[in-house]
């Protein structure tokens, strides 16, 4: 799979989509970064995460779990309908020695992830880290990424069941 940025996530991404003011260069890329922190594996983002394990933070907001309503849409593209309501935890951290801000949230409730989803974002707005995270973080999760949708894909293949006619009495 061919991804533009070293840093993109392999399910694609709709910069700006959530901004008033039209696209920002890095509003696509960073909302694909954190999908794809989302989607990780926690255990295998705090292994990555081990050399930054220490970094001086501070809690903006703590992890809380909490309520939020999923919506869908008919069809893809007809009006919104409440589908459900699903748990979430989010937190938000402050670099101590530069000043950058992390989110993460996650789907269910665990807290350690969405911390390490936090660190991992505060890091990757970083200069003095951005390169080194991308290196011995992102990138191995997209090909740990791209390798999970790859095996999908050939799981899915082998089931086909292709289906042919034919004539009668011709």
């Amino acid at each position: 799979m061919n991804l533009p940025d070293p840093c993109a996530h392999p399910l694609g991404s709709n910069p700006g989509a959530s901004n008033p003011k039209g696209p920002h260069p890095h509003d696509g890329i960073r909302g694909d970064r954190l999908a794809l922190l989302a989607c990780s594996d926690p255990k295998i983002l705090a292994d990555l995460l081990m050399p930054w394990a220490e970094t001086e933070r501070t809690w903006l907001r703590r992890p809380e779990t909490g309520l939020v309503m999923v919506q869908g849409r008919t069809g893809g593209t007809g009006t919104r309908f409440n589908l459900g309501e699903m748990s979430a935890t989010r937190c938000t951290i402050r670099l101590t020695a530069c000043g950058s801000t992390g989110v993460g949230w996650v789907s269910g409730r665990n807290a350690k992830h969405a911390e390490s989803i936090a660190l991992t974002d505060a890091l990757l707005q970083s200069p003095s880290h951005r390169e080194e995270v991308r290196a011995k973080v992102i990138e191995p999760l997209i090909t740990i990424r791209q390798t999970e949708l790859e095996q999908a894909a050939a799981l899915a293949a082998s089931t086909r069941v292709e289906f042919f006619t034919m004539t009668r009495g011709e």
